[in-house]
């Protein structure tokens, strides 16, 4: 697992790549998929991913949707128009930042 320190920093990024790649997604379905893409590295908490939902839903990145499934209700996420471009423009620097740190700690990143 990674410390929490280096996840919260990049919390909204990785939230906003999962669902501009996934599409409407409810919030354990996102716990589940980045748990899957890290190979158990990144567990995501309701503590942690519910604040960050609602930042960006208040931002205006984030659209949510209440669907009725039985007795349950489920809210759904999905980008906004906005948010599918924030979504790249902060991959896009986190790369670059990766990069960057690759280079001031003297390690080669494949």
């Amino acid at each position: 697992m990674h410390s929490p320190e280096l996840l919260k920093g990049t919390l909204q990024t990785i939230v906003l790549k999962v669902l501009k790649d996934h599409g409407k997604m409810y919030g354990y379905e996102i716990t589940q998929r980045v748990k899957e893409l890290s190979d158990d590295r990144i567990l995501l908490t309701e503590g942690a991913l519910y604040p960050t939902l609602h930042k960006l839903e208040a931002e205006g990145l984030l659209k949510t949707e209440i669907v009725n499934i039985g007795k349950r209700v489920r809210k759904y996420y999905n980008l906004t128009t906005p948010g599918k471009a924030e979504a790249r423009e902060r991959v896009t620097e986190f790369v670059d930042f990766i990069r960057t740190m690759g280079n001031v700690l003297q390690v080669e990143l494949s």
